[in-house]
């Protein structure tokens, strides 16, 4: 990837920041589900702070819960 080509502030869908999404597409990651389990292993890059890990956190358990409500034959609300 193009080091100096502006990725934005959102990555996999997710708004993060500008520093955080650079830091993880930097790292290798392209997706969320690409991300470790335990997020707090992000911290120590450069850019990942706080609040991109709780948007990150929030953004996989609602990913799981639409998940979990289509595998049961519901249909995922608002």
């Amino acid at each position: 990837m193009d080091p100096t080509r502006d990725r934005g502030p959102t990555f996999d869908g997710i708004t993060i920041g500008r520093p955080a999404t650079g830091a993880l597409v930097d790292a290798g990651y392209v997706r969320l589900a690409d991300l470790p389990d335990d997020l707090d292993e992000l911290l120590p890059l450069h850019g990942v702070g706080p609040s991109a890990l709780r948007r990150l956190t929030a953004a996989r358990a609602d990913r799981a819960r639409r998940t979990t409500t289509r595998s049961k034959g519901g249909t995922a609300g608002p």
